[in-house]
């Protein structure tokens, strides 16, 4: 099952790359939704290797999700592979220099399950396909916004 969605923001890549490779900031993120994160390696600068360990509530069970960052291009691309109870995702940050200060941003999830519950848990979210599709693109369109606001104000 496939997630993509692409946001045109008004900000330059470089500025682009470093907020979305501002991996402590979507931890306290993250921390303040509830989530559990810790990482996992001990890396000084972001890179290939760096790994966390997640907990969070979904669908009424907490659930367990480790996640790698298998390929950081700054300022192109990041790819991370996660894994969760029988299931395995793949998530694609993808930036394109439109002009010197517009980027198109492109986000991929693609998530496999690997078991029957897994399955299960799978279609129950394409039955709310069409929901989650708008939830997750106003997600990012927020984000881009956010990001515009920031650039606008040190820009």
């Amino acid at each position: 099952m496939k997630f993509k969605t692409k946001e045109d923001i008004e900000a330059p890549i470089d500025y682009m790359f470093a907020v979305v490779s501002d991996f402590d900031s979507f931890q306290r993120q993250a921390l303040r939704r509830g989530a559990e994160v810790s990482r996992l390696d001990d890396l000084d600068v972001p890179g290939v290797g760096m790994a966390w360990d997640i907990a969070f509530p979904f669908r009424g069970k907490r659930r367990q999700m480790l996640v790698d960052l298998v390929d950081f291009d700054s300022p192109n691309k990041m790819l991370f592979d996660s894994r969760m109870q029988g299931m395995a995702g793949h998530m694609l940050v993808d930036l394109m220099a439109l002009s010197r200060t517009r980027t198109r941003m492109t986000l991929e999830i693609d998530l496999r399950p690997e078991t029957l519950s897994a399955r299960l848990l799978v279609q129950s979210i394409k039955l709310a396909r069409g929901s989650m599709d708008k939830r997750f693109k106003l997600r990012v369109a927020e984000f881009g916004k956010g990001v515009e606001d920031r650039y606008s104000r040190v820009g």
